[in-house]
């Protein structure tokens, strides 16, 4: 994930502050994929769902996501630089390098959940699956706060505890929804 990451903002911006603004979209754009891709696989699997409608799930959350994140960032980026423009600072916020960044590390993220409840058989689907999400959230919080110059520990519990909250929700309701009989 850190190397990832290092290629996403190494040269994607000639500044500083448009390296920032590409590692924040990286950043925002693996967490994004990693807990959304996986809310969404764990609650359809929740609902007792076959291999094909896990999958299915699984990639249009991939797909939708990444173009979602893609058109999310360079919007606002777009808004972000023109409010730069009209204030005469011009701090290199580049829309198209925050879309790039924000997509690949969608994808990137997304896939990791999508192939651990794929592969995963019977009832140890959901628990590794979590598992696995969760190690990657940890990796992504740690590789964010150094590419950022910041301590680990904060972020990484941030990302991790955040993604465990989603993947609880998601797998109550999926549990839920299939226990009645409605998925």
């Amino acid at each position: 994930m850190t190397s990832m990451l290092a290629v996403l903002t190494h040269g994607a911006a000639p500044d500083r502050a448009g390296r920032a603004n590409t590692l924040r979209a990286g950043v925002l754009g693996a967490n994004d994929g990693i807990v959304s891709v996986a809310a969404i696989v764990v609650g359809v699997a929740g609902a007792s769902a076959g291999h094909g409608a896990v999958l299915l799930a699984g990639l249009a959350a991939l797909i939708g996501g990444a173009v979602s994140m893609a058109l999310g960032e360079y919007v606002s980026v777009s808004s972000q630089r023109d409010g730069e423009r009209a204030a005469l600072t011009g701090t290199g916020a580049n829309p198209w390098a925050a879309a790039a960044a924000s997509a690949t590390a969608f994808l990137t993220g997304g896939v990791l959940p999508l192939v651990a409840v794929l592969l995963a058989g019977g009832a140890a689907r959901v628990p590794l699956t979590v598992l696995a999400v969760l190690v990657a959230l940890a990796l992504t919080g740690a590789a964010g706060a150094r590419l950022g110059g910041a301590p680990a520990l904060r972020p990484t519990l941030r990302t991790v505890l955040g993604g465990g909250l989603a993947l609880a929700a998601t797998w109550s309701i999926g549990l839920l929804l299939g226990t009645a009989g409605v998925a």
